[in-house]
């Protein structure tokens, strides 16, 4: 049953609470030293929810959730120990078992995504061609949208020095690896770079080229599918700019909305 006071917009139905409680460490037991009682899993998920959705600042929380000091202390002690690592992978694993898929994709597609930061934020830069001041998220995705791995950099870092360190890591976590697809902003030596790290194998990376002949917006193959994942990203308003100073932090937050949306997958099937 739902146990929070007020029925959030952000909260998790009971149907969603069911895919995700077994995933959720339990908090602290016991009751703290002014004799408050054990926080409820659900009611600290549900305040998380409500500040990556809504995009308001940790001290906003409404007052009827647990103090915001907590709920950050948890957002901040599991960025830490990979506890929304091992949530997300889990549910991007069972949703990808639910559609019939290999837990291993054998195919990926890799783009960046430049975000303003504000002042307060920790470590940016220009991205000249986009003129944006701030940081990148650079994500590898799978055919369905579902975030493989990420890199976060300054909106400096080019797109194909950030690629490798993405490579490396998606082909040390997905070893049926075979195929990347990218846009014309990963051509050139990255391509024979990604064929010398499986010289015998099958493993490379295709550049998807735009159709010169082709009059305005045209939608590419393959690459709509990680352009559809920025979208589903920027609906959450805390990640329509970067406003953590820790990077680890900004990777957290990526998660934790992807994680809402494959339980809301999983709750459907």
């Amino acid at each position: 049953m739902q146990t929070h006071p007020k029925n959030y917009p952000t909260n998790l139905p009971d149907e969603e609470w069911e895919q995700i409680k077994s995933l959720v460490p339990k908090p602290k037991s016991g009751r703290g030293k002014r004799g408050r009682p054990a926080l409820d899993r659900r009611v600290l998920m549900n305040a998380i929810l409500y500040v990556v959705r809504g995009g308001c600042a940790w001290r906003l929380l409404p007052g009827d959730f647990p103090p915001w000091q907590t709920v950050y202390g948890y957002f901040r002690r599991w960025s830490q120990d990979w506890t929304w690592t091992f949530i997300h992978d889990v549910l991007r694993d069972w949703l990808r078992k639910s559609e019939g898929r290999a837990v291993s994709p054998t195919a990926a597609i890799i783009d960046s995504q430049s975000v303003k930061t504000p002042d307060q934020a920790g470590e940016s830069g220009c991205d000249a061609g986009k003129k944006i001041k701030g940081r990148k998220r650079h994500l590898a995705v799978d055919a369905l949208g579902l975030i493989l791995t990420m890199v976060i950099t300054s909106a400096a870092v080019q797109d194909r020095d950030a690629a490798k360190t993405l490579i490396q890591t998606l082909m040390g976590l997905f070893g049926r690896l075979q195929i990347i697809w990218a846009d014309v902003g990963y051509l050139g030596s990255l391509v024979q770079w990604v064929k010398r790290l499986r010289p015998f194998g099958k493993l490379h990376l295709e550049i998807v080229r735009r159709c010169d002949r082709s009059d305005g917006f045209k939608v590419l193959p393959k690459r709509w599918i990680i352009e559809r994942t920025f979208g589903w990203l920027v609906k959450s308003r805390r990640l329509g700019r970067d406003y953590e100073v820790r990077l680890d932090h900004s990777e957290a937050m990526i998660r934790i909305c992807m994680i809402r949306l494959m339980v809301r997958r999983l709750a459907s099937i």
